[in-house]
């Protein structure tokens, strides 16, 4: 185990301290008052990352995050902390307490918020990582804000006529989760590929009382310097349709395209 995995094992026993400790305050205070007591404090990540961007000359990181807000006291103790650097990127965390964990806390509601992290020298081109979780660069960025790297990465590679490359053309396209896809066509510039959507009930193999159909859509992309980007989908065998709203797409791509399989 690296240097980070030791810092994140020793921040993961820290939650569970704090809640074990948090928890058995909370107790205490409700026996000896009898009462009911306002939840505990409990140790915590943002609920999500908004941003990250450099400041005073890159020597520092603002990261933008979202936490729990309501009526009462739900957040105290915000910090940004560099932990490490590996492998030409930085690992900072952002932590917080919060009494958001608890059924009466009133935390209801969000609110957005900045934690400033010391680097102690300037980040440069190396990456960030924040809670092991999301990932910026300033590679391709508009500085001082840092990018966002995505599903497909922080470099994407570039739109080729290969199974990786439609695998990323799939995961970039507004569609469900686990589709299958069949390549109907490639080249430097366009690419053709039909993306199959198994519905119904979660059961086993189709038969036996367990009924199954898939939506099938054609999709057509443009090759862009991030990789392929999804322009149109039409269901019309051949070319007849898609051309109406692709005149460009040359024939050869479309003239022999099969009917879809509904399945």
């Amino acid at each position: 185990m690296g240097q980070r995995g030791i810092r994140m094992a020793v921040l993961g026993a820290a939650l569970v301290i704090l809640a074990g400790c948090g928890s058995e305050t909370a107790e205490t205070a409700e026996e000896a008052t009898g009462g009911a007591t306002a939840p505990a404090w409990t140790l915590a990540a943002p609920i999500r990352i908004d941003g990250v961007r450099t400041a005073d000359g890159g020597r520092s990181l603002v990261v933008g995050a979202e936490v729990p807000d309501g009526a009462g006291d739900c957040v105290r103790g915000l910090r940004g902390e560099f932990d490490t650097v590996e492998h030409g990127t930085v690992y900072v965390r952002v932590t917080y307490e919060t009494r958001s964990l608890g059924r009466d806390s009133g935390c209801t509601g969000t609110r957005k918020v900045e934690a400033t992290v010391k680097l102690g020298e300037p980040l440069g081109s190396r990456r960030v990582m924040v809670n092991s979780r999301d990932v910026y660069t300033p590679a391709g960025a508009v500085l001082p804000a840092l990018r966002r790297c995505g599903e497909n990465g922080c470099d994407p590679t570039p739109p080729r006529c290969t199974s990786s490359s439609y695998r990323q053309a799939v995961n970039d396209t507004d569609i469900a989760k686990h589709t299958s896809w069949e390549e109907r066509g490639c080249d430097d510039t366009w690419l053709v590929l039909d993306l199959s959507t198994r519905m119904g009930p979660v059961c086993g193999d189709p038969g036996d009382g367990c009924s199954s159909s898939r939506i099938s859509q054609r999709w057509f992309y443009r090759a862009e310097t991030s990789g392929w980007r999804p322009v149109a989908t039409n269901g019309d065998e051949g070319c007849a349709g898609v051309r109406k709203v692709l005149p460009e797409l040359p024939v050869r791509l479309c003239a022999s395209l099969p009917q879809l399989d509904r399945g």
